[in-house]
C-alpha cells in the first residue's frame, strides 16, 4: 500500500530521529454528545472509531515509524462546561496499545450532559490539551452534527500551531425529510468557522451509520496522506 508523507520524511532524516521529534503527530479527537444525539448514535460514534481504529490500514499507518509514534486522546463534548476525556494521552507503539485504547472506547457508557452545541469550548479544551504534547504536528480532529449555539463562537478561540480538521456528520436519507439543514450546508460551516491549518479538511459523513467509513478515510488522510476511497462523500460535502 501507499506510504505517506511522514515515513518519506523519516527516511530523508538522519536515523535515529532527534530528541525533538518525540513524536509525529499529537491527535486529539473530539467527539460531539451534544443533546441532537441520542444513545443509538453515541454508540455509533464510538464504536464507530474503535472499529477504525481496528482497520488494518489504520493499524499500518499507526504503526508506521516505531522511534517517533503517534500520541492519541479522546474526549467528548457538548455544552460550554461538558467536556470529559474518555481516554487519555497514549504512545501508540504497537498493537497492543491499539488494542487497549480500541476496548477502553467499547466500554465507555453515556453520561447526561447539556442538549447545547459549544464548538467554541470544544476547540479550546482540545487547543489546550494539545499545547502539551511535544510532537512534529498537533492536530485536532472534531466529530460535529450541528452548528454552535453555546460559548464562545469558534472564530474567536485561537489555535496556534495547531490545525483542526473535522468530520461532519449530516442527516441520511431518512433524517432528511425531519432534519433541517443538510450536509453541505453543515460542511461550508465547519469549512468557513471551525477548520484551521493550510491542509485542514473536512471528512463528511451521511448520517451516523456512515461514521465508520468516514473516520477510516480521515484517520487515513490525517496520519499517511491516503486518498479518499472511490464513491465516497467528497469534501465539499458532495455525494456522489
Amino acid at each position: 500500500m501507499r506510504r505517506g508523507p511522514w515515513l518519506l520524511l523519516a527516511l530523508l532524516l538522519p536515523w535515529p530521529l532527534p530528541a525533538l521529534a518525540s513524536c509525529r503527530t499529537a491527535l486529539a479527537l473530539g467527539l460531539d454528545v451534544s443533546g441532537s444525539v441520542d444513545a443509538g448514535e453515541y454508540r455509533q460514534q464510538l464504536d464507530g472509531l474503535a472499529a477504525a481504529l481496528d482497520n488494518p490500514q489504520v493499524r499500518d499507518a499507526l504503526r508506521q515509524i516505531p522511534s517517533a509514534p503517534v500520541r492519541l486522546m479522546v474526549y467528548e463534548w457538548a455544552g460550554p462546561t461538558d467536556q470529559r476525556i474518555l481516554a487519555p494521552w497514549s504512545e501508540i507503539a504497537g498493537d497492543p496499545d491499539i488494542d487497549a485504547l480500541r476496548d477502553r472506547l467499547r466500554g465507555k457508557v453515556q453520561q447526561r450532559r447539556s442538549p447545547s452545541t459549544a464548538l467554541g469550548s470544544a476547540m479550546a479544551f482540545g487547543a489546550a490539551t494539545l499545547a502539551k504534547q511535544d510532537c512534529w504536528r498537533r492536530v485536532l480532529d472534531l466529530s460535529g452534527d450541528g452548528i454552535q449555539n453555546a460559548g464562545p463562537h469558534p472564530r474567536t478561540v485561537g489555535m496556534a500551531d495547531i490545525t483542526v480538521n473535522a468530520l461532519v456528520i449530516g442527516p441520511d436519507a431518512a433524517e432528511r425529510a425531519v432534519r433541517n439543514g443538510s450536509l453541505s450546508d453543515l460542511t461550508a460551516y465547519f469549512r468557513a468557522y471551525v477548520l484551521r491549518g493550510a491542509d485542514a479538511f473536512v471528512e463528511p459523513a451521511a448520517g451516523f451509520g456512515s461514521y465508520e467509513a468516514a473516520m477510516v478515510r480521515k484517520l487515513l488522510h490525517e496520519l499517511e496522506g491516503t486518498p479518499l476511497a472511490l464513491n465516497a462523500p467528497d469534501r465539499a460535502g458532495t455525494l456522489q
